[in-house]
């Protein structure tokens, strides 16, 4: 009978639709054929328009048509006072619809920050109102409320970042169609440990400076972004460093910090007017397990062994730099 999937976008940038058209191993036709998943609606890549929608829509929520999986992208506003009219889709408040729509879904997946947690629209003072499907920020609620679960007794499915990386999107939605969702291990906040059980740390190419405390000066320089250029990677879950984006790089492997996208209530838990983008950590985050005293002592040790090839590598800087310099 193959697999009904709705995807709808509120207030978005797109740019997790954008990540999942490069997926490969396998790429979205692959998924779409192997499991035989009938895209009734996305936003982007569907035929369908007008009042074809309209239709679309009333056999979802009334259960003429079965909808297996419902993908909202974007963060939902609720402004003005509450009456979502800020943004309208099919002629009414798309929060209306993402409610009426996740009663009836099997599975309800949030992908990409805003449609999780409501990413940079809900910034402080947060204009339009808005909210994730279950958090707002790093508060449990959002739009569908803290005690929300599926047809399949799951909560929302969480797949965060800024954008998500398309392999979390597809094999997450291939767990789904396989009928493993309920064997998936998910974090605290409904997220794949499969994807976000490790630090975006791990993996980065510049660890070896990051043990012996030698920071870049200069972007263009050898060295951890960590110190001086605020790289979140040690705080963040996610395998960006692992699994890597177009199967080539990373942030921190192209030289630019860590902005901990993948982060719930990300940017506005861990960003301000008084702690911008590329701000300086104060503190080096410690396992649970250390003790201060006998870390910093550890610190201070590693930084004086640091091998001279290391020290080395890291004065050198781009010709560019160079020149300027």
């Amino acid at each position: 009978m193959g697999i009904n999937l709705l995807w709808l976008q509120a207030q978005a940038c797109s740019g997790n639709t954008m990540a999942l058209l490069n997926a490969e191993g396998p790429d979205l036709t692959d998924f779409i054929n192997r499991y035989d998943v009938n895209v009734l609606y996305h936003p982007s890549v569907s035929p369908l328009w007008g009042d074809h929608v309209h239709t679309l829509l009333h056999d979802l929520t009334t259960e003429k048509t079965k909808l297996d999986i419902l993908v909202i992208e974007g963060s939902i506003p609720l402004g003005p006072n509450g009456t979502g009219l800020y943004n309208l889709f099919a002629d009414r408040p798309i929060k209306d619809i993402i409610k009426e729509l996740a009663d009836v879904a099997d599975f309800v997946v949030a992908i990409g920050d805003c449609a999780t947690h409501g990413g940079f629209p809900a910034m402080d003072p947060n204009p339009t109102e808005a909210v994730g499907l279950q958090y707002l920020n790093k508060q449990h609620g959002g739009l569908l409320g803290k005690e929300y679960h599926s047809r399949a007794g799951l909560p929302v499915i969480n797949l965060t970042g800024c954008p998500a990386h398309p392999d979390w999107q597809l094999q997450t939605l291939m767990a789904i169609a396989e009928g493993l969702a309920h064997f998936l291990e998910f974090d605290e906040y409904m997220r794949p440990v499969a994807f976000y059980g490790t630090t975006t740390h791990t993996g980065c190419p510049r660890n070896e400076y990051y043990e012996h405390k030698h920071s870049v000066m200069e972007y263009t320089q050898q060295g951890c972004l960590f110190f001086e250029k605020g790289c979140r990677a040690p705080y963040t879950q996610s395998d960006c460093n692992v699994r890597l984006w177009n199967r080539q790089s990373s942030k921190t492997r192209a030289g630019s910090p860590c902005l901990g996208c993948t982060d719930i209530g990300w940017p506005n838990e861990n960003y301000s007017v008084e702690h911008p983008f590329y701000s300086r950590e104060k503190l080096t985050p410690m396992r649970e397990d250390s003790r201060v005293l006998p870390y910093g002592i550890g610190k201070v040790f590693a930084y004086m062994a640091t091998p001279k090839e290391l020290e080395n590598r890291k004065k050198k800087l781009s010709p560019e730099v160079a020149t300027r310099k």
